[in-house]
């Protein structure tokens, strides 16, 4: 991970086909293209990669949540349960469905707990979010079994774990609607991207005319299509689908060289006591893009965030004190410091944020730490961040 780091011959010959035609938009322009279809090419091979029934490209990650909540019917009022531990975006795109977002917490799979989303439902529960952090899998079937007899959607937020699975089964495809990111750290790249698919075919069409203006995409006259829905304008470009495209077809390899590189790494961090990893629920399906490891409490998981920085490690994070992913650190969600009012602030069931507390969240999140697995390392690179990741904790055993 990311994607960007293998940038070859496959994604130039996609955008040269682009650049060949002039044609830049996704839809229309029939004649002039020479057959050229990356974001729909993209889409069939997306939908057979995750075994899904349709898939719809859609201009970013975020855009695949609002996009996802749309079609799910998710608007004014409803209650939406998410992670504390999330990228700001899922906040977001519910509270721009105009929607209440609502904080269960997370366990040790760092993703959120099926055991926290009774406790925070109300009768406006409409939706259960949940988000496959760092490359793998929330307990998945339990929060579908779940939102099954509460009579919820349940939309899965998978834009950081393509090609996870879960007991052979690919993130995403669980719920209703499963969204995907391509951003320009994302295990595939598109520059910008993103994804929804579902095996809902009403979904899907919702989703499709949602994105580009409630177009409902018949016939291959663009100007006579009619328009069911109002919607906006989240569509992707040709060229970006085509970087995205020829990156898709790289994700085996990708997913081979993560795990091979985490398995390195976690081999010889398991001599250290001191060091717990991560729960999970199916580690063959795992994607591999982080290693997440526990501390013993906040104090040791500080100190060795310094420590290895020091030792020039890179690429380890510290969650707990991160102002994107982390909900202790939302100032801006927590004083709703947008540009306009926010349609949550009208309501009376909003929660205060300021006052949110989650504190199994903050105990899990306090003594994480979680490294970036890179598919760029040479075998001497990786074998030098063994040796000095090593260092640190024999030093720190030591003191």
């Amino acid at each position: 991970m990311p994607g960007f780091e293998i940038f070859g011959d496959e994604e130039r010959k996609e955008v040269q086909d682009v650049l060949d035609t002039g044609v830049l938009s996704r839809y229309g322009f029939d004649g002039v293209r020479k057959g050229h279809w990356k974001a729909r090419t993209f889409e069939s091979e997306l939908a057979n990669r995750v075994g899904s029934g349709y898939s719809h490209l859609c201009s970013s990650g975020t855009a695949a949540l609002c996009v996802a909540l749309a079609a799910c019917g998710i608007g004014a009022g409803d209650e939406v349960i998410i992670p504390p531990f999330t990228f700001i975006a899922t906040v977001e795109a519910v509270i721009l469905a105009g929607a209440v977002p609502v904080f269960g917490e997370i366990d040790e799979t760092l993703c959120l707990d099926p055991g926290s989303i009774a406790s925070v439902m109300t009768p406006r529960t409409k939706a259960v979010l949940p988000v496959h952090m760092c490359g793998a899998m929330a307990r998945i079937e339990e929060i579908k079994n779940l939102c099954r007899q509460k009579g919820l959607m349940l939309i899965e937020d998978a834009c950081q774990s393509l090609g996870a699975t879960f007991n052979g089964k690919a993130l995403g495809t669980f719920g209703n609607m499963g969204c995907f990111s391509f951003d320009s750290v994302k295990t595939i790249t598109c520059g910008e991207g993103g994804a929804v698919v579902t095996d809902d075919k009403e979904l899907y069409s919702l989703a499709d005319a949602f994105a580009d203006h409630g177009h409902d995409h018949i016939g291959n006259d663009r100007g006579l299509e009619d328009h069911p829905i109002l919607g906006t304008n989240f569509r992707i470009c040709e060229l970006n689908a085509a970087v995205g495209l020829a990156q898709l077809r790289k994700l085996d390899f990708i997913l081979e060289k993560q795990r091979a590189h985490k398995k390195a790494i976690k081999d010889a961090l398991a001599a250290f006591p001191e060091i717990g990893f991560r729960t999970l629920p199916d580690p063959e399906g795992d994607s591999a893009t982080f290693l997440s490891f526990f501390l013993p409490d906040e104090a040791k998981a500080r100190e060795t965030a310094k420590s290895l920085g020091e030792a020039g490690v890179d690429g380890c994070f510290y969650w707990f004190d991160n102002n994107w992913h982390y909900l202790r650190q939302w100032h801006h969600l927590k004083k709703f410091r947008s540009v306009a009012r926010l349609p949550v602030q009208l309501f009376d069931h909003c929660p205060d944020y300021e006052k949110i507390e989650v504190p199994k969240s903050d105990g899990i999140m306090g003594r994480t730490l979680s490294m970036l697995i890179k598919l760029s390392w040479t075998p001497e690179e990786l074998s030098r961040r063994i040796e000095k990741m090593a260092d640190v904790f024999k030093k720190m055993g030591d003191g």
